[in-house]
């Protein structure tokens, strides 16, 4: 059984319909990207699989989905001075263990070995989070907390947009060292194709206007890198005519 099962989905933002019947499973220890151009409905869905406001469709809060694996790395991280990195990791695991909370050895031990296993600087762990930080470090920081959260699957939305070479390095080298260390599932959500170069996906999903039009595996990124979106517009046409 997936741990991500997405059945029929349709999803509207005030009045307007932006997914429209969207299927998709993700199991652990696959990695699945999602593509389309701006606009096609690629974000509302990393929206509403973590419950964010205006996009609740069950009564499972973003904590019971964290809880129950499910991980979201934001495209634009918020800062939250005066809060260093690892005190929120340790307020996150304590969340996530749901009134169980870790003792301060076991914290330090796991984060001692999720330090080393990203090759991540421990003074990194003592600044406050996302306060002053370049892109890559942002991004470093989100591939820290996967670590120390271990999710079942993690949703990348639009995770690569904006970063130099070296930090989209950071982010493909995190994701490929949790899936072969955890197992960890991944749902990369991206109109850029640069990303899968360094991450290769088992599966690729292609969105426009709000569904699915396509699925493959990493030759269908090549084929997108050389034809761009548009014949698969052309085909979606020909269908609806």
């Amino acid at each position: 059984m997936p741990d991500l099962e997405i059945k029929n989905l349709h999803v509207r933002v005030e009045d307007r319909e932006i997914l429209k019947g969207v299927d998709l499973e993700v199991s652990k220890g696959e990695v699945h990207a999602l593509m389309g151009p701006n606009g096609s409905g690629k974000s509302t869905l990393a929206n509403t699989i973590m419950g964010h406001p205006g996009y609740e469709i069950t009564e499972a809060d973003p904590e019971d989905r964290a809880q129950a694996g499910l991980f979201l790395a934001f495209q634009y991280p918020a800062a939250i001075p005066g809060v260093s990195v690892a005190n929120f990791l340790r307020m996150a695991m304590n969340t996530q263990r749901n009134g169980n909370p870790i003792g301060v050895k076991e914290f330090g031990a796991q984060l001692r070995h999720a330090t080393e296993l990203l090759h991540v600087d421990r003074e990194f762990t003592s600044r406050h989070l996302n306060d002053g930080f370049s892109g890559g470090e942002k991004k470093r920081c989100e591939i820290l907390q996967m670590a120390m959260l271990k999710p079942e699957v993690a949703v990348l939305d639009e995770t690569d947009s904006g970063l130099d070479i070296d930090a989209l390095r950071t982010v493909a080298e995190g994701v490929n060292t949790l899936h072969d260390e955890l197992g960890m599932g991944a749902l990369i959500i991206t109109h850029y194709q640069r990303i899968l170069h360094y991450v290769e996906p088992d599966f690729v999903h292609v969105m426009l206007e709000g569904r699915i039009v396509r699925e493959g595996g990493s030759e269908l990124v090549d084929q997108l890198e050389r034809e761009g979106y548009d014949f698969l517009r052309e085909e979606a046409l020909a269908s609806d005519g």
